[in-house]
């Protein structure tokens, strides 16, 4: 039952992330610098506030790289593990859907789409040179890299963030956007990535970001091992007791 609550939690915390944060993306769009400030703010915000909610129950990982680096670092079993991935894919689909599906109902023009592409992606697949998908992974790994090792000394019981966590992982997801905006739209993470291709693949017909959702799932994953490791082998915990993304509120 506890996992069950767990499940639940990170569900609902991904969800919200898509619907909310996806959606400044969509209505402001990312080609402007108002739309990349508004869109990293809204990812920094959404993540401060589920930290402090759904963190009591779950530790607010949101974000299947989040989980697979508290995996690697020892913090979560294997089927924890997947019981968060599975509710974090299951939450962003239907933050995703729900998300385009209003857009669509209401006849709205959106400035962007929300989606992650590769560097050099202009609305033609055909067109995306090697570089462009491997300057998409190069941006995605390092992104993830910092995000993740960051969430992972910030949660440690001897950093000395306590409370103070959720504030600085959300500020440093408004650090990775906005700088990643203008490279692939930032992922470093897969949920939202899937989310959002999928949605356009359903309401818009368009399959090109879907073509490209491996990169997403791929980069952060990698960036997220790395960022363990690096942790495993820069720092030593005396006894972990906080899952990632935990803004060091009491759990339920």
């Amino acid at each position: 039952m506890d996992l069950l609550k767990k499940g639940i939690a990170e569900a609902i915390g991904t969800f919200v992330l898509v619907f909310f944060a996806c959606g400044v993306a969509v209505l402001t769009g990312g080609g402007t610098v108002h739309g990349w400030v508004a869109t990293a703010l809204a990812f920094g915000l959404v993540i401060v506030a589920m930290a402090y909610s759904v963190g009591r129950i779950s530790g607010c990982h949101v974000n299947p790289a989040v989980s697979l680096g508290c995996l690697i670092a020892k913090r979560m079993t294997v089927k924890e593990f997947i019981v968060y991935v599975c509710s974090q894919i299951l939450g962003g689909f239907i933050g995703g859907v729900a998300l385009f599906g209003i857009v669509k109902m209401g006849h709205l023009r959106p400035l962007g789409n929300a989606c992650n592409t590769a560097l050099d992606y202009n609305g033609t697949l055909s067109k995306i040179s090697a570089g462009g998908y491997i300057g998409a992974l190069l941006v995605e790994i390092i992104l993830t890299l910092v995000f993740v090792y960051v969430i992972l000394n910030v949660t440690s019981e001897n950093s000395g963030a306590g409370k103070k966590a959720g504030i600085i992982i959300g500020f440093t997801l408004t650090l990775v956007h906005l700088l990643g905006i203008g490279f692939t739209g930032t992922s470093v993470n897969p949920a939202r990535s899937i989310a959002t291709a999928v949605a356009d693949a359903i309401y818009n017909g368009n399959t090109d970001a879907l073509a490209q959702v491996w990169i997403f799932i791929v980069a952060p994953l990698a960036g997220a091992a790395l960022a363990a490791l690096l942790f495993k082998v820069l720092h030593k915990e005396k006894k972990v007791q906080v899952p990632a993304g935990d803004a060091g509120a009491e759990k339920e």
